[in-house]
């Protein structure tokens, strides 16, 4: 949220920044707003005080034994119907303010290129190489299904179109994936922390989910709960309404979840795969820090998130994102896209940014200076990375030509296996075979010993 404040003394800064998003807004309605709540204000104060100089006058005069006078006991009540009536006005026009507000997205930061679209983001740094097949690379809903770890039929009678299910091999590698992402994020400072799927409709406000983009959520019927659509949302709520000691940040969290979205405005675009379904596995990275240095903290952030990609050996690079391409709530984003074999195309599997004070004012949490000085602390957050299209990534980039693909080394110690083969049946016979008869002989055991 914008600072009323700041709105006033910068109007026509503000009305540019909110051009530059794609947004036209009525400021003038705003202020006018404003100006009507001084003034309710005003009169409330001048009231409130005429009645408490009233009520002390009847208190004095029932302390003396008098009774006060009908005239001024009918005054006393015609005042507190006043006062009742012009608070309900200050209640409308600081909701109806509110609300304004709330829709209002961030200012951009000043290094943010200016853009209507994508089309203006600016690629910052390469890393890695795409490698060269000898053969077509395939894509990795073909891979997987091939393989026999990836079932998108099955999934699809289950919940519907965009859902996935992991088998065999495939459910290890999505578990290796987040426990090396979250190992590798705490060896570099960050805390591990688990939250609730579910959050109440003031968690979701706090981040800028709510009232904008309502519509892409889950919501519960009958509750006020819905479902996450990131771990940034439990995690960032975590201290609303705190005031945190300046000596206790930087504050650095990691935090695996499922994350659930209704993907409502992307019809047509991705419908295969693991690259845009409704439920998705995503480890994220949440950070807290002081106002003066948030713009470094994105940066540290931008490369802990392309650390984890680095080690995996995936092709990846940094985007800036323009004004028209950034998500509502931040000041300035980097996108993190790693290389799909399949398509020869860089796609998003990061973003990492700095909301400034917006979701800090939103969710009402401060930082207390050595001086008692308080102010609205900083937020940054950015996907650690996302799990489903590291995975996609990783299969299409360590494919074979047989059809098998390499698991990455960093990878190896938490799956047991180094790669991953097409299936045979009559490799599945013999494993059943050999576990019967393990089976078998452990039952001949039992009953010489008994």
């Amino acid at each position: 949220m914008l600072d009323m404040k700041f709105i006033r003394e910068n109007v026509e800064f503000v009305k540019q920044a909110m051009l530059s998003r794609n947004k036209n807004v009525d400021l003038e309605q705003l202020l006018k707003w404003d100006i009507e709540r001084k003034a309710v204000i005003s009169e409330l104060e001048s009231l409130r005080l005429k009645r408490n100089k009233e009520s002390e006058q009847i208190g004095n005069l029932k302390r003396d034994g008098k009774e006060a006078s009908q005239d001024i006991l009918a005054e006393i009540n015609e005042l507190r119907n006043v006062i009742q009536q012009q608070e309900k006005q200050l209640l409308m026009i600081e909701n109806q303010m509110d609300d304004f507000l709330l829709n209002l997205p961030n200012i951009p930061d000043d290094s943010v290129p200016i853009g209507k679209d994508e089309k203006y983001n600016k690629v910052i740094k390469l890393i890695g190489n795409p490698k060269e097949f000898s053969f077509k690379p395939r894509h990795h809903w073909e891979i997987g299904e091939k393989l026999g770890i990836l079932d998108f039929e099955i999934a699809s009678k289950i919940s519907g179109t965009r859902f996935s299910v992991f088998k065999n091999e495939g459910c290890a590698l999505e578990r290796a994936i987040v426990s090396f992402f979250l190992d590798t994020h705490k060896e570099r400072g960050y805390q591990e922390i688990m939250t609730p799927y579910l959050v109440n409709s003031a968690s979701m406000r706090g981040t800028g989910q709510l009232p904008k983009f309502g519509e892409d959520a889950f919501k519960c019927e009958g509750d006020d709960l819905y479902l996450i659509p990131t771990a940034e949302v439990p995690v960032t709520n975590i201290y609303r309404d705190d005031i945190l000691d300046e000596s206790k940040l930087p504050q650095n969290f990691v935090s695996y979840s499922s994350c659930f979205r209704r993907e409502s405005g992307t019809y047509g675009k991705d419908t295969k795969g693991l690259i845009r379904n409704h439920q998705f596995d995503k480890v994220e990275l949440v950070k807290f820090v002081e106002a003066k240095n948030s713009n470094m903290h994105l940066e540290s952030l931008v490369c802990d998130a392309g650390h984890v990609l680095e080690l995996l050996g995936l092709p990846y690079r940094v985007v800036l994102l323009s004004t028209g391409d950034m998500g509502f709530s931040s000041a300035k984003t980097y996108d993190l896209e790693v290389w799909l074999s399949g398509d020869s195309i860089y796609r998003e599997i990061s973003s990492c940014s700095n909301f400034k004070d917006f979701q800090a004012r939103r969710m009402n949490i401060k930082v207390k200076y050595k001086d008692k000085k308080k102010e609205f602390l900083h937020t940054l957050n950015g996907s650690g990375v996302a799990v489903g299209r590291t995975f996609a990534a990783i299969l299409e980039y360590y494919q074979q030509e047989d059809g098998s693909v390499m698991v990455p080394e960093v990878l190896r110690k938490y799956t047991n296996f180094d790669v991953i083969k097409p299936k045979k049946y009559s490799d599945l016979k013999n494993k059943f075979t050999e576990i019967e008869k393990i089976v078998t002989k452990g039952k001949l055991v039992y009953l010489t010993k008994n």
